[in-house]
């Protein structure tokens, strides 16, 4: 082990001691907001004249009650398993209605199945939200938050909460690949367009510190070239498809290193790059360690992999959908949404830089006892 090592093993071991020693808070759990695309999306697309919908069956099937949410998921999605790591109930899609009073202090879910970093990616699917109003909504929700709780609470609140923000991978797929020759592939070459949405997303996500957010995970974008929608147009093997891979295998270094820039100029750890390529790398390469029986085909579809198309009450519905790492074309099972999330909490830093989850809470809450 490297020397320099040694004294950060230490420190971490540390805080996470003084954490368990520490007498259990009385406080609410912390608040949880959550920006992005399909893959954090909890419903706020139900409220919207869109395609981007998964308010039907058979989506839902294995969540608590049985019922399609607008999470594009067979269960739960990975802003509610975080929800469960924090001891709090799920934040409400920010669009709904039951969002108000008490409700605000749990936080809100902004997201919005097929937005991207680019305010022209998802443009098929007309009325999403877009990230500029979901920033504009973060700010909205504030103004009645501090009606509800009052200045001192509602910026405490903000501050000291968890935020995770979830972008890119549409900005590929539903952009630069949407069709041959599209606008954006016309106008850059991929390394000049991968620079671009980089600096596009270091906005997004400065406007984010300015509106107070100060614990952000930031995502990565998965093995897009592996997901059965892109398997069903370009593989005739199985193989993943190579050129998608290589947009995020140029995309992700240039997110951490951004995130890095950020963290600088801020001059703390506010920002953490979560290795969601890697997170899901391992059980698509080794799904038996996983206990996955099928990582190309989608539980729910049609067509080659079931990748063509939505997922819909016609289409063909695994029975196992344990052994599925796939709920849809895009989208993972509940199951691989927790494999996910494991690395988020407890992974090394090959998945979570500069620390994992785990390693935040118990930092963030032996600081909130020392105040």
């Amino acid at each position: 082990m490297g020397a320099a090592l040694v004294p950060l093993l230490v420190y971490v071991v540390l805080v996470v001691v003084a954490a368990a020693r520490a007498p259990a808070a009385s406080a609410a759990p912390r608040a949880f907001f959550v920006f992005g695309d399909s893959l954090v999306d909890n419903g706020n697309n139900n409220y919207l004249l869109t395609t981007a919908r998964a308010d039907a069956p058979p989506y839902g099937i294995d969540f608590p009650s049985h019922r399609a949410t607008g999470r594009f998921s067979n269960g739960l999605n990975i802003p509610d398993i975080i929800s469960e790591h924090l001891g709090a109930e799920p934040a409400l899609p920010y669009l709904s209605p039951e969002l108000r009073g008490a409700k605000l202090l749990v936080g809100a879910n902004f997201a919005s199945a097929g937005v991207g970093i680019l305010n022209d990616t998802g443009v098929q699917f007309v009325n999403i939200i877009r990230m500029g109003d979901q920033l504009r909504y973060f700010g909205e929700y504030q103004r009645k938050l501090r009606a509800f709780a009052g200045e001192e609470q509602a910026a405490r609140l903000v501050n000291g909460a968890l935020v995770l923000i979830t972008l890119g991978g549409n900005d590929f797929v539903n952009n630069y690949y949407l069709v041959p020759m599209s606008m954006r592939s016309r106008q850059y070459a991929l390394p000049d367009y991968v620079s671009f949405i980089i600096s596009e997303y270091r906005k997004i996500l400065a406007r984010l510190y300015e509106l107070g957010a100060r614990r952000v995970i930031v995502t990565g974008t998965g093995p897009l070239g592996c997901v059965p929608a892109e398997l069903a147009q370009h593989s005739s093997n199985g193989e993943c498809a190579a050129e998608l891979n290589r947009a995020v295998d140029l995309f992700n270094p240039q997110l951490v290193d951004m995130v890095r820039g950020l963290n600088r100029d801020a001059g703390a750890d506010v920002f953490v790059s979560a290795n969601a390529y890697r997170a899901n790398f391992d059980y698509l390469t080794n799904p038996q360690s996983y206990g996955f029986t099928n990582v190309k085909v989608a539980c729910c579809g049609q067509g080659p992999y079931n990748g063509i198309g939505l997922c819909t009450a016609a289409s063909n519905v695994c029975a196992n959908r344990e052994e599925f790492a796939f709920w849809d074309a895009f989208h993972p099972t509940e199951r691989a949404n927790r494999i996910i999330v494991g690395q988020f909490m407890h992974g090394s830093t090959d998945y979570m830089h500069p620390m994992n989850l785990s390693t935040i809470l118990a930092m963030d809450q032996l600081q909130e006892g020392s105040l």
